[in-house]
């Protein structure tokens, strides 16, 4: 169990350390401008939610707001969010990690700190009653109750992983499709930000066990509605149907469990976002940006503050539909 949490824990450091590092020169303002129109209406049969940021005389983006995993043999149209990013004049991906090997030795010398509670507690020390029970309904099956020492991230991680489906997950990969293309397409790519590998660890392991709790209860939400979990919230990302997504205890506990739950590292992240998109807008030509569709659609988020800014901002509707603006609130899955 010790091995296994420590290959979790490492591969968040990990997949963002593979980002791209280059920063490209900027496009050649001789050169002929880009069909935006084109661009967006191919970009949009993908299928995924996006939208078109501008404002008279600026630069146009667009956002594609991107989820990690969907069940195995979900299927959304990929190729045609490669064309519009093969015309793009530069792109932006999320944050990169870099972790150094000695970032590496430190997790593996501390994993019983991250994976364990404190000795002599268990998880009923720091879940409510209601929540210790159902915790208790959905561990029945175990045959020990192990389960009980573990750190809340890491019953977090498990209940995902065996009871809401991930197990059988896969990749969406829309940001792996637009990296392809860029890369064919020689379009200049950035990585909006880079963590160091020995910042992430910090956060981790000098994290108090209460610090993981409302990831476990979002974890628990989703493991409640077993394999339809994932299934739910990617139906719904391809259906455009944004605030249904954010609604889901899949991308809630995406919020709340670590990095982006993380008091320090998650504002961080948030705020690199905002500074990058409103950078981006100030340069000519089309920038496409994939991003957690969560920080682009959340309250307050990058969609809210560029609408705040007096951009057009034209896409699916981000905001909760709530019974004062005359329509039913948009509901959980």
């Amino acid at each position: 169990m010790k091995a296994r949490f420590a290959l979790i824990a490492l591969s968040a450091c990990l997949a963002w350390s593979a980002m791209p590092a280059s920063v490209l020169a900027a496009p050649d303002q001789a050169e002929a401008p880009t069909r935006l129109d084109e661009v967006v209406v191919s970009a949009r049969r993908a299928g995924a939610p996006m939208w078109t940021v501008r404002r008279d005389g600026e630069g146009v983006m667009i956002l594609v707001g991107a989820i990690e995993e969907a069940p195995r043999g979900f299927e959304w149209r990929p190729q045609a969010l490669e064309e519009a990013a093969a015309r793009a004049d530069r792109i932006l991906f999320p944050q990169r990690g870099r972790a150094s090997p000695a970032d590496v030795l430190r997790l593996m010398w501390r994993i019983r700190t991250i994976g364990w509670l404190p000795e002599g507690t268990t998880t009923a020390d720091y879940l409510t009653p209601e929540d210790q029970a159902r915790l208790e309904a959905l561990m029945a099956g175990e045959k020990t109750d192990q389960w009980r020492r573990y750190s809340l991230l890491l019953l977090a991680i498990d209940l995902f992983k065996n009871k809401a489906g991930e197990t059988d997950a896969r990749s969406v990969g829309a940001d792996d499709a637009v990296r392809r293309a860029a890369r064919k397409a020689r379009v200049p790519i950035r990585s909006i930000g880079v963590v160091r590998g020995a910042d992430l660890i910090e956060s981790l392991i000098s994290a108090p066990p209460a610090t993981h709790r409302e990831c476990l209860r979002a974890a628990l939400s989703a493991a409640e509605l077993g394999p339809d979990a994932l299934r739910l919230r990617a139906e719904a990302w391809r259906g455009l149907r944004v605030a249904e997504v954010l609604a889901s205890p899949v991308d809630q506990a995406v919020d709340r469990c670590w990095p982006w739950g993380d008091p320090q590292i998650g504002p961080q992240l948030r705020a690199e976002w905002t500074e990058a998109v409103t950078q981006a807008l100030g340069q000519p030509g089309l920038t496409l940006a994939v991003a957690p569709l969560r920080r682009l659609a959340e309250p307050g988020g990058v969609l809210d503050q560029l609408e705040t800014q007096g951009f057009e901002v034209d896409g699916p509707e981000w905001k909760p539909i709530t019974p004062e603006s005359g329509a039913p609130e948009t509901a959980a899955p």
